[in-house]
């Protein structure tokens, strides 16, 4: 049996098996465990690259916590994979290397 329902998300049934799909929704800030979280380093490496000021954030309130913007993770991703194939292409890093 198929069967589709369009509403707020779409529920799909097939062969008795339900899946239902929410619309996501993103924050436009993340905390600096949450940017560890998704990068898989450490804090004191987001720390690290927020100081030298790789990745873009901004201090907020008297207590300086930061933030990072979701642009700003996904345009340092996007920086780190072009940065390392120029590496590899120039010889300065093998494919191999942890």
């Amino acid at each position: 049996m198929v069967s589709e329902i369009d509403f707020v998300g779409k529920i799909h049934q097939e062969n008795e098996e339900v899946v239902s799909e929410q619309p996501v929704t993103k924050r436009r800030f993340l905390t600096i465990e949450q940017v560890a979280e998704e990068l898989n380093v450490g804090l004191p490496q987001v720390r690290a690259l927020l100081k030298t000021g790789e990745l873009r954030g901004i201090q907020i309130g008297g207590r300086g916590m930061w933030r990072i913007g979701q642009t700003d993770l996904e345009n340092y991703i996007i920086s780190a994979y072009e940065q390392t194939a120029a590496r590899i292409l120039n010889g300065d890093l093998s494919p191999e290397e942890d």
